[in-house]
């Protein structure tokens, strides 16, 4: 029987993990709410790790926001997200867990990098300044794991998702990503019986979207892929590995599949006054290709199954 800590198990993340591992008979997974273990507390983490035998960590807890609490509160960000890296990484390491799963971000690419992004963009411009204390944190996780790696011989592997939605999202009205904000709009148009929905921007920019349950799926295989496999296709201080699908669409596609997926029959128009953002963020996904994973899990199909558990779920979000 196989020990599993997923910290971080109540985010959308996280707790797909938990649903994925959950489903093998010979893996005890453990979970910590907050009011149990603060992993802030690094007497607190350490005493965890020293009384629990653990196999695998996969770190998917951290600190995250969009682009307003990301502004409003950097500080915030950059302090409570090392921290925690700091606290699971290291008392995992002087417990004698020898593997460990870290998830960061997107965000740690330079603002202006080369598209599709490649794992070798890492560290070669400035970030975005609206998210760069967290980008840094997320990067100093990956180095963090690399130099337990290098000084330790520990198993300590990185994968850095792109943009993700499914079960779990956040709906909140102002504050949610572009997919729960567009699923919920379009939701609330129809109860109206609205006759339009304005979306923002031209519509122009392109995206990438992966649904949780396959980045849980990858995140999965890519702690279980087999030494030989893994160092074959990373480098000591390049390990981490994009997770994505590689292919991207219009913001335009994508608001009128979720208009589909919905069931809005009304107009859609697109206010071109509003910001566009970056025209496209796309990762390169070949190394994880040639590790033996992919996605399964196209957008439309994944639009469908996120909207259902909305719909079964919207009485638990604010209004």
């Amino acid at each position: 029987m196989k020990t599993i800590f997923v910290a971080g198990h109540k985010g959308m993340v996280g707790s797909a993990i938990v649903r994925q591992l959950a489903l093998n008979p010979n893996i005890n997974v453990i979970t910590q709410d907050r009011s149990e273990l603060n992993l802030l507390d690094q007497t607190a983490v350490k005493h965890f790790f020293e009384t629990n035998k653990i196999d695998q960590v996969y770190l998917a807890a951290a600190k995250v926001g969009g682009i307003v609490a990301n502004n409003t509160y950097p500080a915030e960000f950059i302090y409570q997200n090392l921290t925690i890296q700091n606290n699971i990484i290291h008392s995992a390491h002087l417990a004698g867990v020898n593997d460990l799963l870290f998830l960061g971000s997107s965000c740690i690419y330079p603002k202006f990098a080369t598209q599709p992004m490649t794992e070798q963009a890492l560290l070669t411009g400035t970030l975005e300044p609206t998210n760069e204390p967290y980008a840094i944190a997320k990067i100093a996780g990956i180095k963090m794991c690399e130099s337990y790696n290098r000084q330790y011989g520990r198993n300590y592997r990185s994968v850095m998702p792109t943009n993700l939605y499914g079960e779990n999202d956040n709906f909140h009205p102002e504050n949610s990503h572009v997919i729960p904000a567009l699923l919920r709009r379009f939701h609330e148009a129809k109860l109206n019986g609205d006759s339009k929905v304005v979306a923002w921007g031209s519509g122009k920019p392109m995206r990438e979207f992966l649904h949780v349950d396959d980045m849980a799926a990858a995140s999965i295989y890519v702690m279980n892929l087999n030494n030989e496999t893994y160092q074959a296709n990373t480098q000591d201080m390049l390990s981490h590995i994009n997770v994505g699908t590689g292919v991207d669409c219009t913001i335009r596609e994508l608001v009128e599949t979720v208009a589909q997926v919905v069931g809005f029959t009304g107009t859609i128009e697109f206010d071109a006054t509003k910001p566009d953002g970056a025209p496209r963020k796309l990762m390169n996904v070949a190394r994880l290709k040639d590790l033996g994973w992919q996605y399964s899990i196209d957008l439309k199909q994944g639009l469908t199954s996120t909207y259902d558990w909305f719909l079964a779920n919207q009485n638990n979000f604010r209004k």
